[in-house]
């Protein structure tokens, strides 16, 4: 029964994952813990508690849930709702000082964008490590005294993340579009909503055969609105429904000018909603609304003292770090999605960004200001109060 629970609730949160789902805050023990036991971190979005609790079953473990106002660890941490005051907040108020001899948290790897490890040591004593991007990772990252591999430090998006995309755009769609087309063309009701779960699941499962055209990190400029780059997948994706549409007409015998016309319109509607913006919709592009994507992080060496801790939170394994010359290098510049975490972590402030006219973004600006949906920089502060 509790995993028929779990699965229920997991679809019915993946449908609505655009809202802010949040879980309760505090302290949760996980097995059996004692004053020894690892003590990791999460946030307060629904769904990402019920899954960090299952990949730790078996684990005795202290778990933290921080409050990010219900939204998901990276996008909270993003956009300043996941931040330092909420991390210090709960180790503060959690009662978990009194229930561990140790002063270590494992926070996870995609909060290093708007928490920053060496604040939460100076006014806490509590060392921040940095766990895996994905909580199924945990068990191994605790197995193997807390050390990561290269594969748990990167972003991925596989076809389970992709199905989850696709389910959290199809379902406000047609939920929308049911209600619309009720009033004004009631007889393509169903049809309609097929297909918006058709082109959302075309358009977010197929993405590994356009991915390529994506233009890669820090060099994308794309569109605003489509933003699939310069070779104009959407027209492509409209087409193929259109061929359909067309096709389905022709069998039934009701191809004409006016289904033609009304098919097409509906199409292209549903296919910009669900293509609006795809890249910002994945964890290994910037979104094509922030002008982020056009910032380049820029690695000062005569600063860098190899501490690598841009190394153990990038998720896209952009560093390499020389541990014997200690010094950083970026090999795989192109694979960055401009997410900042690496200059919020380092210590010497040897990152920075480099903006296209020739500018500098000093790594204390985005330490302070964090981007809202539009990409905007706010104060985090203002950003807390919204």
């Amino acid at each position: 029964m509790s995993k028929l629970r779990f699965w229920l609730a997991t679809i019915i949160e993946t449908c609505l994952r655009m809202l802010p789902i949040p879980a309760r805050t505090g302290l949760v023990p996980v097995g059996n813990p004692g004053p020894d036991s690892p003590v990791l971190l999460t946030c307060n979005f629904d769904l990402t508690v019920r899954r960090v609790k299952r990949a730790l079953q078996g684990i005795d473990c202290w778990l933290l849930v921080a409050n990010s106002r219900g939204v998901n660890v990276w996008c909270a941490a993003t956009g300043g709702l996941l931040s330092n005051h909420d991390v210090i907040s709960v180790l503060r108020t959690s009662g978990i000082e009194k229930k561990v001899n140790h002063r270590q948290v494992i926070l996870p790897q995609l909060a290093a964008t708007g928490v920053e490890g060496k604040a939460i040591r100076q006014q806490t004593h509590w060392r921040v490590i940095w766990g895996p991007v994905e909580a199924t990772d945990i068990p191994a990252f605790l197995a193997a005294s807390q050390t990561k591999t290269a594969a748990m430090r990167q972003v991925t998006f596989s076809w389970r993340r992709r199905l989850e995309m696709a389910v959290a755009w199809g379902f406000p769609i047609s939920l929308v579009t049911a209600v619309v087309v009720w009033f004004v063309w009631r007889q393509a009701l169903w049809p309609l909503v097929a297909l918006v779960w058709a082109v959302s699941l075309l358009v977010f499962l197929a993405f590994p055969l356009y991915e390529r055209f994506l233009g890669g990190g820090g060099k994308h400029r794309g569109f605003v609105i489509f933003d699939f780059g310069q070779y104009g997948v959407p027209l492509v994706l409209w087409g193929i429904v259109i061929a359909g549409a067309v096709g389905w007409g022709w069998v039934s015998g009701a191809l004409d000018g006016v289904y033609v016309l009304r098919w097409g319109l509906a199409s292209l509607v549903v296919v910009a909603l669900v293509s609006m913006d795809l890249m910002g919709s994945t964890p290994l592009y910037k979104s094509g609304l922030h002008e982020d994507r056009l910032l380049q992080v820029h690695l000062d060496t005569e600063l860098c003292k190899g501490a690598a801790f841009c190394e153990d939170v990038c998720p896209r394994n952009c560093f390499t770090v020389d541990h014997t010359r200690r010094l950083a290098t970026r090999p795989r510049a192109d694979a960055c999605v401009q997410c900042g975490a690496c200059l919020v972590q380092c210590p010497f402030d040897a990152l920075s960004f480099s903006t296209p006219d020739g500018g500098t973004i000093p790594p204390d600006v985005i330490r302070t200001y964090k981007l809202n949906l539009m990409g905007k920089r706010l104060q985090r502060a203002e950003v807390g109060d919204q």
